[in-house]
């Protein structure tokens, strides 16, 4: 027998290859998780797709959500209410959540998925219990969310948190004008912090071309370039941090995305980003997330 909408959290992650679902009760626990392809640039397809996979989350757990929450990889222009900023083109310039809720019948919120990353760590993952919650996703493109009090932080500009777009911050000689990005600017934080710009950089240093675990097996494995990769990577991302915890002085921040997997970033960038933090000692703790890959979508579910 199905049961009211309360005793149902239903999370979508809309990806550009995948779409995920997650139904949680209200104390977290998953009932239900299952992944599916995104229909290939097809946007009608796609709002049908969700739909369908809700109604099939609803089927297997037997109870029914009233409200539903999705990650997108974008975000809402407040201007006019359709998605900007996605890298899923076929979504730019719909209005993603007025043609769920009418696929669906009920009410939907969207958000971007770096911000229900954030949500879903300052909720019930490795950063709970604190106030000012940073997500900052290190993957193919670097992205980030802020969350206080547990609530999501969009900002006027529906951007807050987009740190990946921003210049690297005390640059050295090697590293000016930086690479192209393809915002048209040059140097971003994502040139340098994505899994891409560390596969660049080791490329220009040793002619090697390697994807990011390669890297960091054969650093592991004392293999001295690929060490030395890593460090100019930590000594990046250290300086990254260090600009968010002078302007944002979080209490947590969560990694995000494939790069979270370097454990060695957990004790090597926080003894690294002192240098260039503007205080006599720095208490913001960075961590790994407790939900790793599901995290996104979890926080989807969060959202209402």
């Amino acid at each position: 027998m199905k049961t009211g909408g309360k005793a149902l959290r239903i999370g979508i992650d809309l990806g550009g290859s995948k779409i995920e679902c997650i139904a949680l009760n209200n104390n977290g626990k998953t009932l239900f998780r299952e992944r599916i392809g995104t229909p290939s640039g097809d946007y009608e397809a796609t709002v049908k797709a969700v739909a369908a996979f809700v109604e099939t989350a609803e089927r297997e757990t037997g109870k029914t959500a009233a409200r539903v929450g999705v990650g997108i990889p974008g975000t809402l222009s407040k201007k006019n209410g359709l998605v900007k900023n996605a890298n899923s083109v076929c979504l730019i310039g719909q209005p993603l959540d007025k043609d769920l809720e009418a696929a669906l019948g009920r009410p939907v919120r969207l958000a971007n998925d770096a911000n229900c990353f954030a949500l879903s760590e300052a909720t019930d993952g490795a950063a709970k219990g604190h106030q000012v919650v940073f997500g900052a996703i290190l993957g193919t493109g670097v992205g980030g969310g802020i969350v206080i009090d547990q609530k999501i932080v969009t900002g006027p500009n529906a951007i807050a948190g987009e740190w990946g777009h921003n210049p690297l911050p005390w640059p050295q000689d090697d590293e000016r004008p930086g690479p192209s990005c393809y915002c048209s600017q040059s140097g971003c934080l994502e040139t340098f912090l994505s899994g891409p710009g560390l596969e660049r950089d080791h490329f220009e240093i040793s002619g090697e071309k390697l994807k990011a675990p390669e890297i960091v097996d054969r650093a592991e494995n004392g293999n001295d370039e690929a060490n030395q990769t890593l460090m100019r990577y930590e000594n990046r991302l250290a300086r990254a941090l260090a600009a968010l915890i002078n302007i944002l002085d979080p209490d947590c921040i969560v990694i995000g995305g494939g790069l979270s997997n370097i454990g060695r970033l957990y004790q090597n960038v926080p003894k690294l980003w002192g240098e260039y933090v503007f205080s006599d000692q720095v208490e913001t703790r960075l961590v790994a997330p407790m939900h790793g890959d599901s995290s996104g979508v979890r926080g989807a579910a969060w959202l209402w």
